[in-house]
């Protein structure tokens, strides 16, 4: 970090939200949560562990803010607790989503990366979520277990799910009294509380047409069933820090070019720091919806393409001809393009076959394979986002393949062959990255924008 950032005068308390497994319910007490106190007049920041994009976008209805993420593997450790500041500022309460179970972190790693990690990061106490279904007396075993792996990190309080009936409330309940962990809230087994879920997780807040609902039935059962004031007891002050700010680490460039970046329900998986960036380093960042809007904002120099959906939408944007046609048109004049996986598959000839920006000469096909995890990329080559020899740690996430090769691959890493896209102004790839971890990415981006005017 460089510059000088803001000091964090302001003390927000901090808790976060783990749970044994995936599965357990986290979402729904997190967001829940979050609306819950919300609605009490209680300002709540969200941030979510890892590199998850659909999680923020349920935070960001419930607090009215922006949904964020804390990823150590992506941005480093250093910047976890100056982020949490930043994206807490003018908050009474941050309510971290854990990932997974709570020591769950980076394969072949020792947790980096986990929720745990994250807590001892932050200092902050963990307020463990149980899907108590099928157990009784032996959650105490589980309990104690996850409590005493590892003392760095402070299990607090725990909040019983999917509770069957009062009996089995009552035998959960005295499981925890025998460990001595206090029982927060136990919620009882509501189908009605689920959210649709598909080949890459939950469908996403801006393609759920009754997102807000959702979230407000999760807020429902958590005030009903769930100790408030406890949970705001519970929260352990912040410690103060420097906070991350955006102007502190990028030197804005003169020009002032339009740089616009994909939205809309195709187009979900952007952080929040990234369109921050762009401004701090001079662009004008103008948002447009590919499933919507038949033209480019005017004056647009370059195009941030994140990464999405386009598979679940490839009807209505490949009938948008008009946009896929200014995009092409854009792109092979020079200016610079980015694009993230879903990104890189919209500028392909076809999306399992649908007509898309034409840009690469390449197809993009769903297929049954799972491609995730952390990546160690080398840039091979030079592009408006990098010089050639820059590392990055990014994060695959995806069913798709792109073939053939078009174009210049943009990266290398252990044990795979080259990948992505580097054609002209052109930066293509599979590999989601976290701009917070390379601003002068994003510097490089808006002077390769103001070159191109």
């Amino acid at each position: 970090m460089s510059g000088d950032a803001s000091y964090d005068s302001h003390r927000h308390s901090r808790v976060l939200i783990s749970a044994p497994a995936s599965g357990a319910g986290k979402t729904t007490v997190a967001t829940g949560l979050m609306a819950a106190l919300r609605r009490r007049g209680t300002t709540v920041a969200g941030f979510k562990v890892g590199p998850d994009y659909i999680d923020p976008g349920y935070h960001a209805l419930a607090t009215g803010r922006p949904g964020r993420n804390l990823d150590p593997v992506l941005v480093g450790e250093q910047r976890i607790a100056p982020l949490a500041a930043y994206g807490a500022a003018g908050a009474q309460l941050a309510i971290v989503e854990g990932v997974m179970g709570l020591f769950d972190g980076r394969a072949g790693t020792e947790g980096h990366g986990s929720t745990a990690h994250v807590a001892a990061l932050l200092g902050a106490p963990v307020l463990l979520v149980v899907d108590v279904r099928g157990q009784g007396r032996s959650l105490a075993a589980l309990l104690h277990g996850f409590r005493s792996f590892d003392e760095s990190v402070r299990i607090a309080g725990v909040v019983l799910n999917r509770v069957g009936s009062a009996r089995h409330e009552q035998v959960c309940r005295q499981a925890c009294v025998e460990v001595g962990l206090p029982v927060l809230g136990a919620l009882r087994r509501d189908d009605a509380l689920a959210v649709p879920s598909r080949h890459l997780g939950l469908v996403t807040a801006a393609e759920h047409a009754t997102a807000e609902r959702v979230v407000a039935r999760w807020a429902d059962a958590v005030a009903a069933q769930v100790d408030l004031d406890a949970v705001m007891s519970l929260a352990a002050p912040a410690a103060a820090t420097t906070r991350w700010e955006p102007a502190a680490e990028i030197a804005a460039v003169a020009g002032g070019p339009v740089v616009a970046v994909a939205g809309g329900p195709a187009f979900t998986f952007g952080y929040p720091e990234q369109t921050e960036l762009l401004a701090a380093a001079g662009a004008e960042v103008v948002g447009f919806n590919p499933l919507r809007d038949e033209s480019l904002p005017p004056g647009t120099a370059g195009v941030v393409l994140p990464g999405g959906f386009p598979e679940c939408h490839t009807d209505a944007l490949s009938a948008n001809a008009a946009l896929r046609g200014e995009i092409a048109a854009l792109a092979h004049s020079g200016a610079p393009v980015h694009a993230e996986c879903g990104g890189l598959m919209y500028l392909c000839r076809s999306v399992d076959g649908a007509p898309m920006c034409g840009v690469l000469d390449a197809e993009a096909v769903m297929t049954a394979h799972l491609v995730l995890g952390y990546r160690d990329a080398v840039a091979l080559r030079g592009s408006v986002l990098h010089p050639a020899g820059a590392r990055v740690t990014g994060h695959e996430f995806h069913r798709t393949t792109v073939t053939p090769r078009a174009g210049d691959p943009a990266w290398v890493w252990a044990g795979a062959q080259p990948e992505g896209f580097v054609q002209g102004a052109i930066h293509a790839s599979f590999l989601h990255t976290h701009p917070v971890a390379q601003p002068a990415a994003m510097a490089r981006f808006v002077a390769s924008c103001v070159k191109g005017v």
